[in-house]
């Protein structure tokens, strides 16, 4: 791919693009060459075949994941409400996902210990969050894709100066963000109150943690994550029962059919009548209809022939 008379930043991308490691980093550094690419009359063709590149390297993608998904190959199956941590090397991601979760990753000194995916689950509320802990940035088995589709990145680092370095992996991401700062353990209170007032100057969403010492900021970092999902909480009740003490997690702005339509696709024939108690109710047990919005824990009936 000639790079004649480009830029140096050009130049850059199209090298990470010539080293990438799997399509997915291929396509974040093409995209980079794209933005990079001189916008005049002799750079045309050039601009046009990086475009062309572009298309035929999604549809690339798009393929083998049609292929993988039709193989029936092991994934990664996305629960309602996913985290994904990401970091360098040794900055702690698995003792917090050790922390928040059931999960028990391996944990050293050495760099690079996180070589898959690691998966758990954070009971928080009565609501469970899937977190997945990456292997490192810049480790071979770094999946870019799962930032890109996931609900919430974790940012964990152990020095201000770590943020910017991460930036570049998160260009394609729509998820929320949150910095958490890690090993406050080896730190003193002066060190402490001058990172937190940078963190809050720059008016990131962050967390101090330290997941090897006391547990510092970790009950923080469970509200925060908590927070950063929009969900409402429905507890289902059969006739004559007490409710679920487990919530069904639904999208803000869900109505009573969008809840029989997760319970089971039959379910809406059958139903006779619907009862509801809580926040969007006008009075206990009120008889409701399937296009009724719901409310943060409501607990709704469902009636069968």
């Amino acid at each position: 791919m000639a790079s004649t008379n480009q830029s140096p930043f050009y130049k850059k991308a199209e090298e990470k693009f010539l080293n990438a490691k799997d399509d997915e980093e291929r396509l974040f550094y093409l995209d980079e060459m794209i933005r990079e690419c001189p916008k005049h009359k002799s750079s045309e063709a050039m601009l046009a075949n990086l475009k062309t590149r572009r298309i035929k390297l999604i549809e690339k993608i798009e393929r083998i994941k049609k292929t993988k998904k039709s193989s029936g190959k092991p994934g990664i199956r996305k629960a309602d409400m996913q985290a994904v941590l990401i970091g360098f090397t040794n900055s702690g991601k698995s003792a917090i996902l050790t922390k928040l979760t059931n999960a028990h990753p391996p944990i050293s000194p050495y760099p690079f210990t996180t070589q898959r995916e690691e998966i758990g689950t954070m009971s928080y509320q009565g609501i469970q969050v899937q977190i997945i802990d990456q292997p490192s940035l810049k480790n071979e088995n770094f999946d870019i894709g799962l930032i890109n589709n996931t609900d919430l990145v974790l940012i964990v680092v152990t020095k201000i100066e770590e943020i910017k370095e991460v930036e570049p992996y998160l260009l394609h991401s729509r998820a929320k963000k949150l910095i958490v700062f890690n090993k406050t353990d080896l730190l003193n209170e002066a060190e402490k109150r001058k990172i937190g007032a940078s963190l809050q100057s720059k008016k990131y969403n962050f967390v101090m943690t330290s997941a090897m010492d006391k547990n510092e900021g970790i009950d923080e970092l469970k509200e925060k994550i908590l927070s950063s999902f929009n969900f409402l909480r429905i507890y289902l009740k059969e006739p004559g029962k007490p409710a679920s003490q487990i919530p069904m997690i639904m999208p803000v702005g869900s109505v009573i059919k969008n809840v029989a339509n997760k319970i089971s696709k039959q379910l809406l024939a059958s139903i006779s009548e619907i009862h509801i108690w809580g926040p969007s109710s006008k009075f206990p047990n009120q008889k409701i209809g399937l296009l009724h919005e719901l409310k943060d824990k409501d607990i709704v009936e469902f009636k069968t022939r």
